[in-house]
């Protein structure tokens, strides 16, 4: 199949793309004294409770149970060989801080870029001499992480940073080390269906390509970019183009993206079919989202609102808003909220809001309007409410509704990343 693409004048990095495997149930296994890679363990983020989400699960549970990440604590067998145990995220944020620490002994720090906390891309342009070729230089990393913390780890290599995360995920995690080039691409990638195992394509995105007859990465790169760019706009040029394995972004580039939204998503801790507990809980989002926006000194004038019913119900809903101007003010921000929750809303129970806020501006660019003086005084009363949080902690200011049933405010302040510190 001849190449519509000249890769021969594409850039060419060492880029390396590092994964923890299994990272909390690996962290978690190293701390009672087991290997990561032969034990029996998952990663709860509540032991006490059946209904409880795995959020990690060891090698040995995937291949022996089928129990990963997404299952409840109710599906795991009654097995005497399997450790259950509560999530401890500020031991994970510890460890992944410190496996930075390690990569920067083998690159500057601006040549890493922590994708999350189990993966981190690196840059290792201009470090031949020190490490070797690339393969060599992985292959060192992963056996200086584990020397240093115990933890098994995967590393994917590419020319650009979407070709080290596909050679990751697609080769690496069962491999070890895996290295791809753009001559790969025909033979490694364009086979590569369902579409979702294509970094970057949710299974959203994978059925509206599925209905355009589009069913493989191959299929994806022979399609005609200008109907891609015309369905899809500016995605629909990266579509194609990533197709052919190329990415010009650069180390750290999504660091460094401007702030164009302030969000706050929740997944309830249990079922809410009480109107006015789900507007509690909307009110405790809305005073999260103004503060993070009041934070940068922004303020939006668009809301969105999503809406998630449990299983039972099955859907949702997400809408947006756009009010008269811009505001970081947390109850005009509700209002907003209130007046989509009304209108789409229809009684549905609920397991997952979502708010946010965008089309956003500097705070002083906010138009005041002619009769409602009392805009700066609720303005400047939620900058020092944030700063009364800020000297004496996030509970030390709540509104009324969190110590209402619906509230959730108090016991997500005990957490860290949504689960048990």
């Amino acid at each position: 199949m001849m190449w519509m693409i000249h890769v021969e004048k594409l850039p060419r990095h060492r880029i390396l793309c590092i994964d923890m495997k299994s990272f909390f149930a690996s962290c978690a296994a190293v701390e009672l004294g087991l290997d990561p890679l032969t034990c029996y363990l998952v990663v709860v983020s509540d032991t006490e409770r059946e209904g409880s989400v795995i959020l990690a699960a060891s090698p040995k549970m995937k291949q022996e149970f089928g129990i990963r990440t997404g299952n409840r604590l109710f599906e795991v067998p009654k097995d005497p060989r399997i450790r259950i145990v509560n999530a401890r995220m500020s031991h994970y944020l510890d460890r992944s801080l410190a496996i930075t620490r390690l990569l920067n002994r083998f690159v500057p720090f601006e040549c890493i870029h922590p994708y999350s906390i189990d993966e981190s891309f690196i840059q290792l342009d201009g470090t031949e001499r020190l490490w070797g070729p690339a393969k060599e230089a992985a292959e060192r990393i992963r056996s200086e992480i584990y020397k240093q913390f115990g933890l098994p780890s995967a590393v994917g290599i590419g020319p650009n940073m979407l070709l080290a995360k596909l050679a990751l995920d697609l080769e690496a995690k069962k491999k070890g080390v895996a290295e791809w080039d753009y001559a790969d691409v025909p033979e490694k990638l364009w086979p590569v269906t369902p579409l979702s195992k294509m970094w970057g394509i949710a299974s959203r995105l994978e059925r509206t390509l599925n209905h355009m007859g589009i069913l493989s990465v191959g299929q994806l790169a022979q399609y005609d970019r200008e109907i891609l760019e015309k369905r899809f706009g500016v995605m629909g040029t990266q579509l194609y183009y990533h197709a052919w394995g190329v990415d010009l972004s650069k180390i750290g580039a999504p660091n460094m993206e401007r702030q164009i939204s302030y969000g706050k998503g929740q997944v309830l801790l249990r079922d809410y079919d009480d109107k006015k507990d789900i507007q509690h809980v909307l009110l405790e989002m809305c005073e999260e989202v103004a503060r993070r926006a009041r934070q940068d000194r922004k303020a939006g004038r668009t809301v969105s609102l999503g809406v998630g019913y449990s299983k039972t119900d099955g859907g949702g809903f997400y809408r947006s808003k756009t009010m008269a101007r811009s505001t970081n003010v947390t109850m005009e921000i509700y209002r907003a909220c209130l007046d989509l929750f009304d209108t789409f809303y229809r009684g549905q129970t609920v397991r997952k809001l979502s708010v946010t806020l965008s089309n956003v501006t500097d705070d002083t660019n906010v138009q005041l309007e002619w009769f409602d003086d009392g805009y700066e005084k609720r303005r400047r009363l939620g900058y020092a409410m944030d700063r009364i949080r800020e000297k004496y902690g996030s509970t030390s200011l709540l509104r009324a509704v969190s110590y209402t049933k619906g509230g959730t405010a108090r016991e997500r302040s005990k957490l860290l990343g949504g689960h048990k510190a």
